[in-house]
């Protein structure tokens, strides 16, 4: 069974950063397709950032030069790195895998973040 545990959320104000890390354990991590999703109050959960088994990366166009998405296969780690934070980017954010070769889906228990204006 894969299991995510994300790490690095917390309070920013205006126009700061946060990195965000998600480490994997217990499946075959550098196949996977690895996403970051977020959930606002109020809203339904959305696709931020994805990297690929390959390395490259996509971006919602609400992030789209604020916001880095990369992966190291030798920690079975992808991390998020945040900038120019807005209040609008306040979420539960959250790892996800997916293992395209079953295409089993994994997630992790989210990480708050809270940017203050």
């Amino acid at each position: 069974q894969v299991r995510l545990v994300e790490s690095g959320g917390g309070l920013a104000h205006l126009g700061g950063s946060l990195r965000l890390s998600c480490e994997a354990s217990g499946g075959r991590f550098s196949i996977y397709h690895m996403s970051w999703y977020r959930q606002g109050p109020g809203k339904e959960r959305e696709l931020v950032a994805i990297i690929v088994r390959g390395g490259q990366t996509n971006y919602a166009d609400s992030v789209w030069g604020r916001f880095t998405m990369s992966r190291d296969n030798t920690k079975n780690t992808v991390s998020l790195q945040m900038n120019n934070l807005k209040p609008e980017d306040t979420a539960v954010y959250y790892c996800n895998a997916r293992d395209l070769t079953n295409e089993a889906e994994y997630w992790g228990q989210g990480t708050q973040v809270t940017v203050s204006s």
